[in-house]
């Protein structure tokens, strides 16, 4: 049973409730609002994307599903003004007969269309931009990426595929990945250039690499089991993987980049074990191990070091 004197209690905590009820929808819509009051009546000296669309439809119509058109992300050109986000106003463009005033990307320096993008684009593995071997080089993000005109479905890459674009300029080192080794990530689909480099920079090591400080660290991001330390370390290893094998392909085994035991005698010239590589005797009458099979690593198993006793000679 209630007690009288609690129902005009009970009437102000209804009234109370429907109240909230009404304005917390208001209040969730008042960012939506106010952005919608600023595309409809643009600051001054801005046209408004509609006035932009009135003549370059065309362009308008690329950017529909793209990452710049999602107004619901405050940080996108859609979601602050639009087209003139990035061409800058448009009124004085609007105006002029000549159709000048206007950022126009294919007649504007690479510098201005990089500052133009690093505004927006200048976290992450964007960060290490400024000073990286492709700006140092003069390229301009719109060498690799088309806002309007993408040819890939990812990242709006000019090329079809990221190796394809890296082909452009890094001929040699794409090239190096149809070679006939047995097994190659990047040709078979699953790497990529970007896998181990950052293209646009990086501040704590050379190359472009995305992890570690030396290219022994990135290796062996993926390729733990040669990570050390170990009681028996081969110097070759710990300063360099690419001493002796080439990350971009071979056509040796296990991508080295000379075939053994060439490459281990590319240091290893004088040790007289069993013979010098073009001792013919040893070659064509004793059949030296050295030329067949495995070569040296036949006996020396454990190259890339080793924590046995005899691990001096990097065996079993």
């Amino acid at each position: 049973m209630t007690r009288w004197w609690l129902a005009p209690l009970c009437v102000v905590a209804v009234t109370v409730a429907a109240r909230a009820a009404v304005v917390m929808p208001a209040a969730q819509q008042a960012p939506q609002a106010a952005r919608a009051a600023q595309q409809a009546a643009p600051p001054a000296g801005y046209a408004g994307s509609d006035t932009c669309e009135a003549c370059h439809s065309d362009k308008a119509d690329s950017l529909k599903g793209t990452p710049h058109a999602q107004t619901k992300n405050p940080r996108t050109p859609a979601a602050t003004h639009g087209c003139e986000s990035c061409h800058g106003p448009g009124q004085a463009h609007v105006d002029d007969d000549a159709k000048g005033h206007i950022q126009k990307f294919g007649q504007i320096k690479p510098a201005e269309i990089n500052d133009t993008c690093l505004s927006c684009h200048n976290r992450g593995n964007h960060a290490g931009w400024e000073g990286s071997g492709h700006e140092r080089r003069n390229l301009s993000c719109a060498t690799c990426h088309s806002v309007h005109s993408p040819k890939s479905t990812e990242r709006q890459l000019v090329k079809a595929t990221e190796t394809q674009l890296c082909a452009t300029c890094h001929r040699l080192q794409v090239s190096k990945t149809e070679r006939a080794v047995a097994h190659m990530p990047v040709r078979e689909g699953k790497m990529s250039c970007s896998s181990c480099h950052n293209p646009h920079g990086s501040i704590s090591n050379v190359k472009n690499l995305k992890t570690g400080s030396s290219v022994a660290e990135l290796c062996t991001s993926c390729h733990t089991e040669m990570r050390g330390p170990m009681l028996f370390e081969h110097a070759p290893v710990r300063e360099n993987c690419a001493t002796c094998h080439d990350p971009h392909g071979s056509s040796n085994d296990r991508m080295l980049a000379v075939r053994m035991p060439m490459l281990c005698q590319r240091c290893h010239i004088a040790s007289k074990h069993p013979a010098t590589l073009y001792d013919k005797d040893q070659i064509t009458t004793n059949k030296s191990n050295r030329m067949f099979g495995r070569s040296c690593v036949n006996c020396h198993s454990n190259v890339h070091g080793s924590n046995h006793p005899s691990g001096q000679f990097f065996m079993r």
